[in-house]
């Protein structure tokens, strides 16, 4: 039944192998398996406002005057593999002055099970996006002059790093565990020279606590969006 009073909201982020969400007021899960989305009292409720992400590295950048939606597959298949039957799709991200162009065919039918699930008040279904989709958008909400966004998962690391207005890095990693993710962070900071001491990296994922103790060795501090 419809939500009253305050805004309801459910953020899920979904992987090839499992899910976590985080709901108005209550902390982000921790990784969860699949099967757990057929036995969560709070993917059968509705809510008002939905998140869902997917982890596809199928994503890039297009500047808002260069794209054409039908160029916006070959425009994507420059940079990654595409398969015959991915479906491509395309977002404004008019806080950075561009489009995203991407594909959520990751062999995985998670996403898909979860839109159907959990519903706006009028029964209608949200929308999955990637998740460096949710990160850009993020960037409206970082008060910082240098912004380093993180998303990770075991297996992949997705990095937005952006100093004042202007976009520096947007990009998604094949990592096996958190320190080769750690790697790619401070190799970015070291080429774009900014030191992690001043800086503050913004997570919208769950982190283990050895690995939130080995981030704040080096950044000023670790946030959660």
């Amino acid at each position: 039944m419809p939500v009253t009073g305050n805004k309801s909201k459910i953020s899920v982020l979904i992987t090839r192998n499992g899910f976590s969400y985080k709901t108005s007021g209550c902390a982000q899960t921790e990784w969860l398996s699949a099967d757990r989305v057929f036995t969560l009292p709070e993917f059968q409720k509705r809510y008002d406002e939905i998140e869902i992400s997917a982890f596809t590295p199928k994503f890039t950048l297009v500047p808002d005057q260069f794209f054409r939606k039908e160029y916006a597959r070959q425009a994507l298949a420059d940079v990654v593999s595409l398969g015959e039957n991915d479906l491509v799709e395309s977002l404004p991200l008019e806080n950075i002055g561009a489009v995203a162009v991407y594909s959520n065919s990751m062999g995985e039918s998670l996403s898909k099970a979860v839109s159907s699930m959990i519903l706006y008040p009028d029964g209608s279904s949200p929308r999955v996006y990637p998740e460096l989709y949710w990160l850009l958008r993020s960037l409206e909400n970082v008060d910082q002059y240098n912004k380093v966004l993180a998303s990770y998962a075991p297996g992949r690391l997705f990095l937005v790093v952006s100093q004042g207005r202007t976009l520096l890095l947007a990009s998604s990693y094949e990592v096996p565990d958190f320190t080769t993710a750690e790697y790619y962070i401070f190799a970015a900071l070291k080429k774009f020279q900014l030191n992690p001491e001043l800086s503050s990296i913004y997570l919208r994922t769950p982190v283990a606590p050895e690995d939130e103790v080995s981030l704040y060795q080096y950044f000023k501090s670790v946030e959660l969006l």
